[in-house]
């Protein structure tokens, strides 16, 4: 019974993390061709299931990177995070900076 409430706060984790990503980053329930003025039940039903599809979509990525690439161990992955990451997000923050100053708005 544990292994199977670690495996569903797991998944649990897995939804909710994916549908904030859907919301914040790939446009949460907008679809290209359907106008957001459009108002009525049968627009609302797509936009739910567009919302719902591009959460399943993003949860088969994260399965299929979990499933296919070998865990890391914590020190791995903090070792990662901090030579590797932590460096690039300082260029990322320089570069837009940067790009902020000096060129026109």
């Amino acid at each position: 019974m544990k292994f199977a409430l670690f495996f569903l706060g797991e998944y649990a984790a897995m939804i909710t993390g994916s549908a904030v990503i859907v919301t914040l980053f790939f446009g949460g329930w907008h679809f290209p061709w359907i106008p957001d003025g459009s108002h009525g039940w049968i627009f609302g039903l797509i936009n739910i299931a567009v919302f719902f599809s591009k959460v399943a979509a993003l949860i088969f990525v994260f399965m299929w990177v979990r499933w296919t690439l070998p865990r890391f161990r914590y020190d791995q992955l903090m070792r990662l995070g901090w030579l590797f990451f932590f460096e690039i997000a300082l260029v990322n923050i320089f570069i837009a900076a940067i790009i902020l100053a000096y060129l026109p708005s």
